[in-house]
C-alpha cells in the first residue's frame, strides 16, 4: 500500500491528518484544515498487529475507525459455527457504524494496520453539523450498499470460476482505487478466507487459482496474482 504523505501544509494545522495519505480516500476528505485540526483531536491513533481483533460483533458499539493503513476481516459467526466473512476493509474505510448499540460483525487485522479511533458518540456529535461531511458520509453508504449487492452476485448461483474471476476483478479495481495499479497485486488474505468470502470450500478456491493459471487468464505468485488477461476474466465473471 502507499506510504507516501500528502503535500505539508503551512497553519496551525495538525500534522498527523494533513500528512495522511489515506485522507483523499476517507471521510476526512470532506474536511478543510481547521475541521481536520478539530477532528484530530478527537481522535486516537490505533496499531492493530496482524490476527489482533479490532471489535467483535455484539460488543457495545462505543468506537467507530478510519484505516489508514493494512487491510481487515470483516465476518459474522453463523449458529452453526461457521464463519461468514462480509468483505475485507482497506485504507480509506471506515468501521464500526451501527444504528444499533452492538456491533452486527466482527473485524480483525489480516496485516498490521493503523487505524483513527473515535468514540462514536464524539464522532457523531462532530459530524452533525457538517452537510459536507454528512454527504461523505451517504456517499460511503451507498458504496457499502453496492458491495453487498456484488456480494450477493458472488453467493448466487454462479460456478466457482466465476466467482473468483468476479472477486479478483473486483480486489483488483478496489487496489486501483489505492492509487495503485501494481504488475503484481497483493491478496494478504488466506484462501480460506476467501472461501469463507465467496461461500465455497478452501479446495475449491485453491483448484479454481490453478485452473485460471492454466487457462493463462491470472499467474499465481507467493501474496499475490498477476492477472494476465482482463478482457477473459471479466467474460468469466459476467457470463
Amino acid at each position: 500500500m502507499p506510504q507516501s504523505a500528502l503535500p505539508r501544509l503551512s497553519g496551525d494545522c495538525p500534522r498527523r491528518c494533513l500528512h495522511c495519505w489515506a485522507r483523499a480516500l476517507s471521510l476526512c476528505a470532506a474536511l478543510g484544515s481547521v475541521e481536520l485540526h478539530d477532528l484530530e483531536k478527537l481522535g486516537k491513533e490505533t496499531r492493530f498487529a496482524s490476527k489482533e481483533s479490532l471489535f467483535s460483533e455484539d460488543e457495545n458499539a462505543s468506537k467507530v475507525y478510519s484505516l489508514t493503513q493494512g487491510v481487515a476481516r470483516l465476518y459474522r459467526l453463523l449458529p452453526d459455527g461457521r464463519r461468514h466473512i462480509v468483505g475485507f476493509a482497506l485504507p480509506g474505510d471506515f468501521l464500526g457504524t451501527t444504528l444499533s448499540d452492538r456491533y452486527s460483525f466482527s473485524a480483525d487485522a489480516i496485516t498490521p494496520i493503523v487505524a483513527c479511533r473515535f468514540s462514536k458518540e464524539g464522532f457523531s456529535r462532530f459530524a452533525d453539523d457538517k452537510p459536507n461531511m454528512l454527504r461523505r458520509m451517504n456517499e460511503f453508504e451507498v458504496r457499502e450498499l453496492h458491495l453487498a449487492r456484488n456480494q450477493m452476485l458472488l453467493l448466487s448461483s454462479r460456478s466457482a470460476e466465476q466467482k473468483v474471476a468476479l472477486f479478483l476483478i473486483g480486489w483488483r479495481d478496489r487496489i486501483a482505487r489505492l492509487g495503485e495499479e501494481p504488475k503484481t497485486l497483493p491478496l494478504p488474505m488466506k484462501r480460506r478466507d476467501i472461501a469463507d468470502f465467496l461461500g465455497l470450500t478452501i479446495e475449491t478456491v485453491s483448484r479454481t487459482f490453478t485452473q485460471l493459471e492454466r487457462e493463462k487468464v491470472i499467474i499465481n505468485v507467493p501474496k499475490g496474482f498477476r492477472l494476465l488477461n482482463l478482457a477473459r476474466a471479466e467474460a468469466l465473471a459476467w457470463t
